[in-house]
């Protein structure tokens, strides 16, 4: 994946936490970075994710020929949720090892939108995993085309999170923010990274303090 001399740096490293209810046997750290970034002269949404520590002892599922399908995040999966500040639609995007990946427009929190099948298909992501003995990293680039329809005027609220599968079967549920007592990536008080549209592409990912969230 090669971008445009004008891409910019992702912004400062956002934090996943792990749900108090999935407790995670691992000892892993999960970061993501995000940005702007130009590519075959498009412009899209570049997130980097990154998990650290023991991913030796994480059940990753077998590669599989790259293209959309349904229900990865039952298994080891990175995921965003997108939205624009103070409209009820979001779309989710799930990125599995496998290669595989899912784009999923909703018109309100878990109302998938009307007439899905009517609209054309979702501009594919561009994945790029890499794994070594104790790193496991994902460059995810999501087209312009892919993003709600106001993002270049509004900007972007992202919820980010990851599901975590242990080689015994074991399921963890990460976030930025959990709002709830039990995971919900869908509630939008776990969308708490702002990402302002950009057009003279100075990097720019913040997260709300929680006074201001």
């Amino acid at each position: 994946m090669i971008f445009a001399a004008n891409t910019h740096p992702p912004a400062a490293q956002q934090h996943l936490s792990c749900h108090p209810a999935t407790p995670c046997a691992l000892a892993l750290a999960i970061t993501v970075q995000c940005g702007w970034a130009d590519w075959l002269g498009t412009r899209g949404l570049l997130l980097h994710y990154r998990l650290l520590g023991e991913v030796s002892g994480l059940r990753l599922p077998a590669a599989a020929t790259p293209g959309p399908a349904d229900d990865l995040w039952r298994r080891c999966c990175l995921e965003a949720f997108v939205a624009c500040p103070g409209q009820t639609a979001y779309h989710e995007f799930n990125f599995s090892p496998s290669g595989q990946w899912a784009a999923y427009p909703f018109d309100a929190v878990r109302v998938r939108a009307v007439a899905q099948a009517a609209r054309p298909p979702q501009p594919a992501p561009e994945l790029r995993w890499q794994r070594s003995a104790d790193e496991l990293k994902l460059l995810a680039w999501l087209p312009g085309a892919a993003l709600p329809e106001s993002a270049p005027a509004c900007g972007l609220q992202l919820g980010l999170s990851a599901v975590i599968e242990t080689r015994c079967g074991q399921l963890s549920y990460w976030a930025l923010r959990h709002p709830g007592e039990r995971p919900d990536f869908h509630h939008r008080g776990g969308f708490v990274l702002h990402v302002p549209h950009n057009t003279n592409g100075a990097p720019a990912c913040r997260k709300p303090s929680p006074a201001a969230s």
